[in-house]
């Protein structure tokens, strides 16, 4: 099994529950979760006239290839509505895969470490807080440095749901 790490996120509709309905999805898709952060609301990142985000980092462990794994993610998000018509624009749930192991990967259509998660405190903030000691093999630091390193100082604060 290798250890994963996703970040998930949700600006449309039921935010928390597209959230849970994709963590309910995780073990039929071959992903076993192992732990689940807080979830954080956050401003919109790119395209800023669109609701908050609801985030949240997921710890898995899996058989998969990247590939599959990746696969199986865009599946879960296509089963909750997921719609790939504008970058950065709202979306019923986003589904990132950030870390697979110590394996940095770039293909195509996939590059882990993501890409971006170094520059997002949305993703930052809840990875560290169910696995500072993670690595980033691109970079050779822990996610906690990343976070302490990122220039991003947008609010990202601990959701209370209303």
């Amino acid at each position: 099994m290798v250890i994963v790490y996703f970040s998930l996120g949700s600006n449309l509709g039921d935010r928390l529950g597209y959230m849970e309905a994709a963590l309910s999805a995780f073990p039929a898709a071959g992903i076993r979760v192992r732990r689940v952060s807080s979830v954080y609301e956050t401003d919109p990142v790119g395209l800023l006239d669109q609701p908050r985000f609801l985030n949240l980092a997921v710890q898995g462990a899996t058989q998969w290839t990247p590939k599959r794994l990746l696969q199986a993610v865009q599946s879960i998000e296509k089963s909750l509505g997921r719609q790939r018509s504008v970058r950065w624009g709202p979306r019923s749930i986003d589904i990132d895969l950030l870390l697979y192991g110590r394996r940095v990967i770039k293909m195509p259509d996939l590059q882990i470490p993501h890409p971006r998660m170094a520059e997002r405190r949305f993703v930052l903030l809840p990875l560290v807080e169910i696995s500072p000691r993670a690595v980033d093999p691109w970079r050779h630091v822990t996610v906690r440095t990343l976070l302490e390193r990122c220039h991003d100082r947008s609010c990202v604060e601990k959701y209370c749901k209303k």
